[in-house]
């Protein structure tokens, strides 16, 4: 199993100034893979391979008078081609948008192979062309194999991350209650056992200092030393902010696959809610899709299953009888008029998921039958 594990660097000036040439490098390579790919399909109609242009690196490496792009190690280089080999194969599959250039201020990692151009010396980490850098160790590195390391610049300074293969351990399956799981916006988590988890929106809790320094920065020349100063003002805020959240998630998930034995959770697309013009801020500021990221090595952890159901009509349907009470996303309280059942709209959601998840048709059971019938069924 990889697990990648953060790491805050302290580069002097000159590290710091060779990084940033470095980083420099890794975006003008992007930038001229991509252009090329570019203009040989709307030459030929044919697409670039990764071979094809690793090639070509090597080549554009070697050209003389082109000794700034040694900076960047040829595995490096590599790995930046990889990158855009990636993002033109999730375009191909309708996964995301046409790959663009990028600027350099916005090219903010690099990815070296442990032993090829970087490696751990000394408790420093060593960086070809840059040299050993301070590493803060604020907690122990795992015996594991090394598989990559990944150099990430922040707008609060430089960070590596360290990605290590732990060998495998036998992990007991938990002996713990299943639960189900609804997530939205109103309660980012509701458990079927009535527990909610209310997300403490901390974009919310900043707009009123991002909107200050926003104003700020808009007030400043284009080009300025203050410009750039109240640029790195409002990307700290944003860093802050999403640091802030990461680490709610990290003691929810935490929590609840310690608590919880099996999971079931909605199969659910995030998208409606991200691209929502009423939900979008809200659902950015809850970050459901960190919830999915952290649950899921977590759960590997801790001997939890997993099981996604068909999330239709979980919210219409009454958990006590099957019948379904259509309601609208505003009301927040599920009533049911044949059994009385009154319950919090996402709690009876997260009911309605248990008991899908406990039927052999977990993917295909229809929410809308009473318990009695599924009885039956069995």
């Amino acid at each position: 199993m990889w697990r990648s594990y953060r790491y805050r660097l302290y580069p002097t000036k000159t590290q710091r100034d060779t990084l940033a040439e470095v980083r420099w490098v890794a975006c003008w390579l992007y930038n001229r893979a991509l252009d090329y790919r570019r203009r040989r399909w709307n030459e030929s109609r044919k697409s670039v391979t990764y071979s094809e242009q690793a090639g070509m690196w090597r080549d554009w490496r070697n050209e003389p008078g082109e000794n700034s792009l040694r900076l960047l190690n040829m595995s490096a280089g590599q790995q930046v081609l990889r990158r855009l080999d990636r993002a033109y194969r999730q375009f191909l599959k309708g996964d995301r948008g046409r790959p663009r250039f990028r600027r350099p201020a916005r090219f903010n990692s690099l990815n070296y192979k442990p032993g090829d151009g970087a490696s751990l010396k000394h408790n420093r980490l060593y960086i070809q062309n840059v040299g050993l850098i301070k590493v803060r160790w604020h907690r122990a590195l795992p015996e594991g194999r090394l598989k990559n390391i990944v150099v990430v610049r922040k707008p609060s300074g430089w960070f590596v991350l360290l990605q290590v293969d732990l060998p495998g351990q036998p992990i007991e399956k938990s002996a713990n209650s299943p639960i189900g799981v609804d997530v939205g916006l109103a309660h980012a988590l509701a458990l079927s056992d009535g527990t909610t988890f209310d997300s403490p929106k901390y974009l919310q809790a900043s707009l009123r200092r991002l909107r200050v320094l926003q104003r700020s920065l808009a007030r400043k020349k284009r080009g300025g030393k203050s410009r750039r100063k109240a640029v790195q003002k409002v990307a700290r805020l944003h860093e802050h902010i999403a640091n802030q959240r990461l680490d709610w998630w990290h003691r929810v998930t935490r929590q609840v696959v310690e608590t919880y034995g099996t999971l079931v959770l909605e199969d659910l697309s995030l998208k409606f809610m991200l691209h929502s013009g009423p939900l979008s801020r809200s659902a950015h500021d809850v970050g459901l899709g960190i919830f999915r990221d952290l649950l899921a090595y977590k759960a590997l952890e801790a001997g939890c299953e997993i099981i996604a159901v068909d999330p239709r009509n979980t919210s219409q349907a009454c958990s006590g009888c099957g019948r379904i009470v259509l309601k609208s996303s505003s009301v927040r309280v599920h009533v049911c008029p044949d059994c009385g059942l009154t319950l919090d709209r996402d709690v009876n959601a997260a009911r309605n998921i248990l008991r899908l998840g406990h039927s052999r048709w977990a993917l295909t059971y229809p929410v809308g039958e009473s318990v009695a019938q599924e009885a039956a069924r069995l």
